[in-house]
Protein backbone atom coordinates (compact mmCIF):
# COMPACT_ATOMS: atom_id res chain seq x y z
CA UNK A 1 0.00 0.00 0.00
CA UNK A 2 1.24 3.47 -0.92
CA UNK A 3 -0.40 6.71 0.13
CA UNK A 4 0.17 10.25 -1.08
CA UNK A 5 -1.53 13.64 -1.19
CA UNK A 6 -3.59 13.87 -4.37
CA UNK A 7 -4.79 17.45 -4.00
CA UNK A 8 -6.68 19.91 -1.84
CA UNK A 9 -10.34 20.91 -1.75
CA UNK A 10 -11.29 24.62 -1.84
CA UNK A 11 -11.77 24.61 1.95
CA UNK A 12 -8.28 23.23 2.46
CA UNK A 13 -9.28 19.61 3.09
CA UNK A 14 -6.57 17.31 1.73
CA UNK A 15 -7.46 14.54 -0.69
CA UNK A 16 -5.42 11.36 -0.35
CA UNK A 17 -4.56 8.72 -2.92
CA UNK A 18 -4.04 5.11 -1.79
CA UNK A 19 -2.72 2.38 -4.08
CA UNK A 20 -3.40 -1.25 -3.19
CA UNK A 21 -2.15 -4.36 -4.99
CA UNK A 22 -1.56 -8.08 -4.87
CA UNK A 23 0.96 -8.02 -7.71
CA UNK A 24 -1.55 -9.14 -10.32
CA UNK A 25 -4.14 -6.39 -9.89
CA UNK A 26 -3.48 -2.83 -8.73
CA UNK A 27 -6.08 -0.19 -7.84
CA UNK A 28 -5.69 3.44 -6.85
CA UNK A 29 -8.38 4.85 -4.56
CA UNK A 30 -9.06 8.50 -3.69
CA UNK A 31 -10.62 9.77 -0.50
CA UNK A 32 -12.55 12.21 -2.72
CA UNK A 33 -15.81 10.46 -3.48
CA UNK A 34 -14.25 7.08 -2.56
CA UNK A 35 -13.24 7.16 -6.22
CA UNK A 36 -11.53 4.26 -7.97
CA UNK A 37 -9.10 6.42 -9.93
CA UNK A 38 -7.18 3.67 -11.73
CA UNK A 39 -7.16 -0.11 -12.16
CA UNK A 40 -4.24 -1.99 -13.72
CA UNK A 41 -3.93 -5.68 -14.56
CA UNK A 42 -0.44 -7.17 -14.82
CA UNK A 43 0.62 -7.58 -18.44
CA UNK A 44 -1.88 -4.98 -19.69
CA UNK A 45 -0.23 -1.63 -20.48
CA UNK A 46 -3.22 0.65 -20.01
CA UNK A 47 -5.84 1.63 -17.40
CA UNK A 48 -9.14 -0.27 -17.32
CA UNK A 49 -11.26 2.60 -15.99
CA UNK A 50 -11.68 6.28 -16.82
CA UNK A 51 -10.11 8.73 -14.39
CA UNK A 52 -8.13 11.94 -13.91
CA UNK A 53 -4.73 12.67 -12.41
CA UNK A 54 -5.75 15.79 -10.46
CA UNK A 55 -8.54 16.83 -8.11
CA UNK A 56 -9.45 19.90 -10.14
CA UNK A 57 -10.46 17.72 -13.09
CA UNK A 58 -12.72 15.61 -10.89
CA UNK A 59 -14.41 18.74 -9.56
CA UNK A 60 -14.85 20.26 -13.04
CA UNK A 61 -16.27 17.11 -14.60
CA UNK A 62 -19.34 15.99 -12.65
CA UNK A 63 -19.56 12.55 -14.28
CA UNK A 64 -18.99 10.51 -11.09
CA UNK A 65 -15.94 8.75 -12.55
CA UNK A 66 -15.23 5.86 -10.17
CA UNK A 67 -17.22 7.38 -7.30
CA UNK A 68 -19.64 5.92 -4.77
CA UNK A 69 -23.04 7.41 -5.59
CA UNK A 70 -25.38 8.02 -2.63
CA UNK A 71 -27.09 8.48 -0.18
CA UNK A 72 -29.50 7.27 -2.89
CA UNK A 73 -27.81 6.27 -6.14
CA UNK A 74 -29.71 6.99 -9.36
CA UNK A 75 -32.94 9.04 -9.49
CA UNK A 76 -35.90 9.88 -7.28
CA UNK A 77 -38.82 11.42 -9.17
CA UNK A 78 -39.31 15.09 -8.26
CA UNK A 79 -37.05 14.48 -5.25
CA UNK A 80 -40.09 13.34 -3.25
CA UNK A 81 -40.85 10.23 -1.22
CA UNK A 82 -42.66 9.10 1.93
CA UNK A 83 -41.59 6.86 4.80
CA UNK A 84 -44.17 5.71 7.36
CA UNK A 85 -46.59 8.39 6.17
CA UNK A 86 -44.05 11.22 6.52
CA UNK A 87 -43.34 13.15 3.30
CA UNK A 88 -39.82 14.28 2.40
CA UNK A 89 -38.41 16.62 -0.23
CA UNK A 90 -34.77 16.11 -1.14
CA UNK A 91 -32.67 18.30 -3.41
CA UNK A 92 -33.53 18.47 -7.12
CA UNK A 93 -30.03 18.58 -8.59
CA UNK A 94 -31.24 17.12 -11.90
CA UNK A 95 -34.38 19.24 -11.91
CA UNK A 96 -37.04 18.29 -11.28
CA UNK A 97 -35.49 15.02 -10.07
CA UNK A 98 -32.92 13.99 -7.48
CA UNK A 99 -29.78 12.22 -8.72
CA UNK A 100 -27.00 10.33 -6.89
CA UNK A 101 -27.56 11.93 -3.49
CA UNK A 102 -27.93 15.55 -4.58
CA UNK A 103 -25.65 18.55 -5.05
CA UNK A 104 -23.16 17.35 -2.45
CA UNK A 105 -23.65 13.59 -2.45
CA UNK A 106 -21.19 10.94 -1.33
CA UNK A 107 -19.45 10.99 -4.72
CA UNK A 108 -18.32 14.60 -4.35
CA UNK A 109 -17.29 14.65 -0.67
CA UNK A 110 -14.02 13.71 1.00
CA UNK A 111 -14.24 10.43 2.91
CA UNK A 112 -12.16 9.59 5.99
CA UNK A 113 -9.33 7.11 5.58
CA UNK A 114 -9.99 4.67 8.42
CA UNK A 115 -7.40 1.95 7.84
CA UNK A 116 -5.36 0.32 5.11
CA UNK A 117 -3.09 -2.61 4.30
CA UNK A 118 -1.05 -3.52 1.22
CA UNK A 119 -4.14 -5.00 -0.44
CA UNK A 120 -7.08 -3.12 1.11
CA UNK A 121 -8.30 0.31 2.14
CA UNK A 122 -11.30 1.24 4.31
CA UNK A 123 -13.02 4.62 4.10
CA UNK A 124 -15.88 6.14 6.07
CA UNK A 125 -18.35 8.97 5.69
CA UNK A 126 -21.11 10.46 7.85
CA UNK A 127 -24.26 11.98 6.40
CA UNK A 128 -26.01 14.30 8.85
CA UNK A 129 -29.72 14.28 9.61
CA UNK A 130 -31.35 16.62 7.07
CA UNK A 131 -28.46 16.57 4.61
CA UNK A 132 -29.82 17.16 1.09
CA UNK A 133 -33.26 16.77 2.73
CA UNK A 134 -32.81 13.15 3.88
CA UNK A 135 -33.97 12.12 7.34
CA UNK A 136 -31.58 10.50 9.80
CA UNK A 137 -27.87 10.45 10.44
CA UNK A 138 -26.22 7.78 8.31
CA UNK A 139 -22.80 6.22 8.94
CA UNK A 140 -21.15 4.45 6.00
CA UNK A 141 -18.06 2.24 5.91
CA UNK A 142 -16.54 1.04 2.64
CA UNK A 143 -13.69 -1.40 2.03
CA UNK A 144 -11.95 -1.94 -1.27
CA UNK A 145 -9.79 -5.06 -1.26
CA UNK A 146 -7.74 -6.90 -3.84
CA UNK A 147 -8.34 -10.64 -3.93
CA UNK A 148 -6.97 -13.41 -6.13
CA UNK A 149 -7.51 -13.93 -8.95
CA UNK A 150 -7.58 -10.37 -10.33
CA UNK A 151 -10.52 -9.23 -8.22
CA UNK A 152 -11.37 -5.85 -6.70
CA UNK A 153 -13.98 -6.37 -4.00
CA UNK A 154 -16.26 -3.55 -2.85
CA UNK A 155 -17.96 -4.07 0.51
CA UNK A 156 -20.22 -1.36 1.93
CA UNK A 157 -22.21 -1.14 5.17
CA UNK A 158 -24.43 1.63 6.54
CA UNK A 159 -26.51 2.33 9.65
CA UNK A 160 -28.97 5.06 10.59
CA UNK A 161 -30.65 6.57 13.64
CA UNK A 162 -33.96 7.31 11.83
CA UNK A 163 -35.84 5.57 9.03
CA UNK A 164 -34.28 6.79 5.79
CA UNK A 165 -33.21 5.73 2.29
CA UNK A 166 -29.88 4.11 1.48
CA UNK A 167 -28.95 2.85 -1.98
CA UNK A 168 -25.27 2.99 -2.90
CA UNK A 169 -23.55 2.21 -6.19
CA UNK A 170 -19.98 2.01 -7.44
CA UNK A 171 -19.91 4.27 -10.52
CA UNK A 172 -16.74 3.33 -12.43
CA UNK A 173 -16.61 3.75 -16.20
CA UNK A 174 -14.90 0.75 -17.77
CA UNK A 175 -12.91 0.70 -20.99
CA UNK A 176 -10.93 -2.50 -21.37
CA UNK A 177 -9.11 -1.20 -24.46
CA UNK A 178 -7.65 1.74 -22.55
CA UNK A 179 -8.75 4.40 -25.08
CA UNK A 180 -11.31 5.23 -27.74
CA UNK A 181 -14.87 3.95 -27.34
CA UNK A 182 -16.35 0.80 -25.90
CA UNK A 183 -18.58 0.23 -28.95
CA UNK A 184 -16.80 -3.03 -29.88
CA UNK A 185 -16.79 -4.44 -26.37
CA UNK A 186 -18.98 -7.52 -25.93
CA UNK A 187 -21.44 -7.23 -23.05
CA UNK A 188 -23.45 -9.94 -21.31
CA UNK A 189 -26.17 -9.17 -18.74
CA UNK A 190 -28.31 -12.09 -17.47
CA UNK A 191 -31.47 -9.99 -17.12
CA UNK A 192 -34.82 -11.24 -18.42
CA UNK A 193 -36.46 -7.82 -17.94
CA UNK A 194 -35.50 -4.16 -17.76
CA UNK A 195 -37.15 -0.98 -16.49
CA UNK A 196 -38.45 1.35 -19.24
CA UNK A 197 -38.07 5.05 -18.40
CA UNK A 198 -39.85 8.30 -19.17
CA UNK A 199 -38.33 11.49 -20.58
CA UNK A 200 -36.84 12.30 -17.17
CA UNK A 201 -35.19 8.85 -16.96
CA UNK A 202 -37.61 7.77 -14.21
CA UNK A 203 -38.84 4.15 -14.41
CA UNK A 204 -42.47 3.81 -15.48
CA UNK A 205 -42.96 0.89 -13.06
CA UNK A 206 -43.19 -1.71 -15.81
CA UNK A 207 -40.95 -4.78 -15.90
CA UNK A 208 -40.54 -5.21 -19.65
CA UNK A 209 -39.05 -8.38 -21.18
CA UNK A 210 -35.73 -7.81 -22.94
CA UNK A 211 -36.53 -10.43 -25.60
CA UNK A 212 -36.66 -8.85 -29.04
CA UNK A 213 -35.34 -5.48 -27.82
CA UNK A 214 -32.02 -3.64 -27.91
CA UNK A 215 -31.74 -4.38 -24.16
CA UNK A 216 -31.30 -8.11 -24.66
CA UNK A 217 -27.72 -8.91 -23.66
CA UNK A 218 -28.45 -12.36 -22.24
CA UNK A 219 -26.30 -14.20 -24.77
CA UNK A 220 -23.64 -11.51 -25.10
CA UNK A 221 -23.37 -9.08 -27.98
CA UNK A 222 -21.33 -6.14 -29.16
CA UNK A 223 -22.27 -2.92 -27.39
CA UNK A 224 -22.62 -1.05 -30.69
CA UNK A 225 -24.61 -3.75 -32.45
CA UNK A 226 -27.57 -2.20 -34.23
CA UNK A 227 -26.31 1.29 -33.42
CA UNK A 228 -23.35 1.68 -35.77
CA UNK A 229 -22.87 5.34 -36.63
CA UNK A 230 -24.89 6.62 -33.67
CA UNK A 231 -24.19 7.24 -30.01
CA UNK A 232 -25.95 4.72 -27.79
CA UNK A 233 -28.39 6.09 -25.24
CA UNK A 234 -28.43 3.25 -22.72
CA UNK A 235 -29.21 4.41 -19.18
CA UNK A 236 -31.51 1.72 -17.86
CA UNK A 237 -31.82 -0.58 -14.89
CA UNK A 238 -31.47 -4.20 -15.94
CA UNK A 239 -33.43 -6.48 -13.60
CA UNK A 240 -31.16 -9.40 -12.78
CA UNK A 241 -33.26 -10.29 -9.73
CA UNK A 242 -36.25 -8.85 -7.85
CA UNK A 243 -34.51 -8.86 -4.43
CA UNK A 244 -31.07 -8.57 -2.87
CA UNK A 245 -29.17 -11.78 -2.12
CA UNK A 246 -26.68 -12.55 0.63
CA UNK A 247 -23.93 -13.93 -1.63
CA UNK A 248 -22.72 -12.06 -4.76
CA UNK A 249 -24.16 -13.49 -7.98
CA UNK A 250 -23.29 -12.71 -11.64
CA UNK A 251 -24.77 -9.51 -13.01
CA UNK A 252 -22.57 -8.71 -16.03
CA UNK A 253 -19.59 -9.72 -18.14
CA UNK A 254 -17.67 -7.29 -20.35
CA UNK A 255 -14.97 -8.40 -22.79
CA UNK A 256 -12.63 -6.83 -25.32
CA UNK A 257 -11.21 -8.83 -28.21
CA UNK A 258 -8.75 -6.01 -28.88
CA UNK A 259 -7.01 -6.13 -25.50
CA UNK A 260 -7.92 -9.66 -24.50
CA UNK A 261 -9.22 -8.40 -21.15
CA UNK A 262 -12.52 -9.53 -19.63
CA UNK A 263 -14.42 -8.25 -16.61
CA UNK A 264 -16.93 -10.27 -14.61
CA UNK A 265 -19.15 -8.38 -12.16
CA UNK A 266 -20.93 -10.15 -9.31
CA UNK A 267 -23.07 -8.50 -6.65
CA UNK A 268 -25.61 -8.91 -3.90
CA UNK A 269 -27.72 -6.21 -5.58
CA UNK A 270 -30.80 -7.06 -7.69
CA UNK A 271 -30.26 -4.52 -10.46
CA UNK A 272 -27.47 -3.17 -12.60
CA UNK A 273 -27.81 0.29 -14.09
CA UNK A 274 -26.32 -0.03 -17.55
CA UNK A 275 -25.13 3.41 -18.68
CA UNK A 276 -23.36 3.70 -22.03
CA UNK A 277 -21.52 6.93 -21.23
CA UNK A 278 -23.17 8.86 -24.05
CA UNK A 279 -23.12 12.10 -22.06
CA UNK A 280 -19.38 12.03 -21.38
CA UNK A 281 -17.78 15.20 -22.72
CA UNK A 282 -14.64 15.75 -20.70
CA UNK A 283 -13.04 19.16 -20.22
CA UNK A 284 -9.72 17.59 -19.18
CA UNK A 285 -7.34 14.85 -20.27
CA UNK A 286 -7.79 11.54 -18.51
CA UNK A 287 -5.17 9.25 -16.99
CA UNK A 288 -4.51 7.75 -20.44
CA UNK A 289 -3.88 11.19 -22.01
CA UNK A 290 -7.21 11.15 -23.84
CA UNK A 291 -9.95 13.77 -23.62
CA UNK A 292 -12.89 11.45 -23.04
CA UNK A 293 -15.91 11.71 -25.32
CA UNK A 294 -19.23 9.92 -25.76
CA UNK A 295 -19.04 6.16 -25.11
CA UNK A 296 -15.46 6.40 -23.84
CA UNK A 297 -16.52 4.04 -21.08
CA UNK A 298 -19.61 2.30 -19.76
CA UNK A 299 -21.00 1.87 -16.26
CA UNK A 300 -22.33 -1.31 -14.67
CA UNK A 301 -23.79 0.08 -11.43
CA UNK A 302 -24.96 -2.64 -9.05
CA UNK A 303 -27.78 -1.18 -6.98
CA UNK A 304 -31.41 -1.21 -5.90
CA UNK A 305 -33.84 0.09 -8.49
CA UNK A 306 -34.18 3.80 -9.43
CA UNK A 307 -37.08 5.66 -7.80
CA UNK A 308 -37.57 2.69 -5.46
CA UNK A 309 -39.35 4.67 -2.71
CA UNK A 310 -42.11 5.65 -5.15
CA UNK A 311 -42.59 2.26 -6.83
CA UNK A 312 -44.56 -0.32 -4.88
CA UNK A 313 -43.25 -3.31 -6.85
CA UNK A 314 -39.56 -2.40 -6.47
CA UNK A 315 -37.30 -3.74 -3.68
CA UNK A 316 -37.38 -1.39 -0.71
CA UNK A 317 -34.53 1.06 -0.13
CA UNK A 318 -35.69 2.00 3.38
CA UNK A 319 -33.11 1.52 6.15
CA UNK A 320 -34.28 1.60 9.78
CA UNK A 321 -32.50 1.96 13.11
CA UNK A 322 -31.10 -1.37 14.25
CA UNK A 323 -30.69 -2.58 10.66
CA UNK A 324 -27.51 -2.61 8.59
CA UNK A 325 -27.39 -1.90 4.89
CA UNK A 326 -24.87 -4.24 3.27
CA UNK A 327 -23.59 -4.58 -0.27
CA UNK A 328 -20.84 -6.66 -1.85
CA UNK A 329 -19.85 -6.10 -5.46
CA UNK A 330 -16.82 -7.76 -7.03
CA UNK A 331 -14.99 -6.84 -10.24
CA UNK A 332 -12.91 -9.75 -11.53
CA UNK A 333 -10.47 -8.99 -14.37
CA UNK A 334 -8.80 -11.64 -16.48
CA UNK A 335 -6.80 -11.98 -19.67
CA UNK A 336 -8.57 -14.01 -22.34
CA UNK A 337 -5.84 -13.91 -24.96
Amino acid sequence: MTSRTFGTMPDGTPVKSVTISNGDLTATILTFGAVIQDIRLAGVPHPLVLGYDNIEAYRRNRTYFGAIAGRFANRIADGRFSIDGQDYQVSQNEAPNHLHGGFDGFGTRVWTLLRSSPSSVTLGITSADGEEGYPGKVEVELTYSIEAPGTLKTEISATTDKPTLVNLAQHSYFNLDGAGTIRDHVLTIPAETYLPIDAGKIPTGEFRPVAGTEYDFRNGRRFGEGHDGVVESYDHNMVVRREKVSTPQPIAVLASSKSGVALEVTSTEPGVQFYGGQMVASKDKGINGEVYGANAGLCLEAQLFPDAPNQKDFPSAVLRPGETYHQETLFRFSRTG
